[in-house]
């Protein structure tokens, strides 16, 4: 059996070694080669790798924080095309504890204090599911810093009223009284949205989740709790 680990695709070189380097993780872990591919922007296609292992029962581990469009659409259509009937298709990383605590301790490392006011930074998302699991997400880091934490898009867009910009999120916690502002990234890898969460005008700002000792814990979980193979036709499991 092998794994796959499928990823949104991006044009920054970071995010596409992040997911090379995390696929090396699990499989030292695992013991067990994972694969790689990309549901948009480059290839190989989710749908390409399962072809050329069609004779091989496949699990393959969605590499999203939130189960949006391309995980609950994208993703099984690709899974179908491909024609490869021994596929199992695991939730997506998020939303977890573990990412919850891994937010923590990056945010830990970047100089955040109790007391602080916590932003989460997400890349942005129009999905209605997908931006449910981002408040059980902030609810997950809430719990942990001890305080409410604000949930900010690094892309907001007009069909996401009430999720602003970081930038607009950390001067209205600051004006509501914080004397400190901590950005928690609730991003992958580095890239321009990281970027955008450093020139937010927050007095700490933590690394993006990358190779957090937690993420790759979960995603070796997603992996190894799915179970035997299902179907191609079957749908996303939640």
């Amino acid at each position: 059996m092998g794994t796959l680990l499928v990823a949104h695709g991006t044009r920054s070189e970071h995010g596409v070694a992040l997911i090379g380097d995390l696929a090396t993780a699990m499989a030292g872990r695992l013991d067990e080669q994972v694969r790689v591919a990309f549901v948009d922007v480059l290839g190989p296609t989710p749908s390409e790798v399962l072809r050329a292992v069609h004779d091989e029962d496949t699990v393959v581990v969605p590499a999203f924080l939130s189960s949006g469009f391309h995980v609950r659409h994208d993703l099984p259509r690709e899974v179908a095309e491909s024609g490869h009937r021994r596929v199992t298709v695991t939730p997506a990383l998020g939303p977890s504890p573990e990412l919850a605590r891994a937010m923590l301790g990056r945010l830990q490392d970047a100089g955040w204090r109790r007391g602080d006011a916590v932003v989460m930074a997400a890349a942005g998302t129009r999905d209605i599911h997908a931006q449910g699991e981002l408040r059980r997400t902030a609810a997950a880091l809430s719990a942990l810093v001890g305080a409410r934490v604000s949930i900010a898009f690094a892309a907001p867009s007009q069909q996401t009223e009430g999720y602003p910009s970081v930038p607009e999120v950390v001067s209205r916690v600051r004006a509501g009284g914080a004397r400190r502002v901590a950005v928690s990234s609730y991003l992958l890898s580095e890239g321009l949205f990281q970027q955008r969460l450093r020139e937010s005008g927050a007095d700490a700002v933590g690394a993006p989740l990358g190779l957090h000792p937690s993420v790759v814990r979960l995603a070796c979980l997603r992996r190894t709790h799915a179970g035997i193979a299902v179907p191609a036709t079957a749908t996303v499991r939640t």
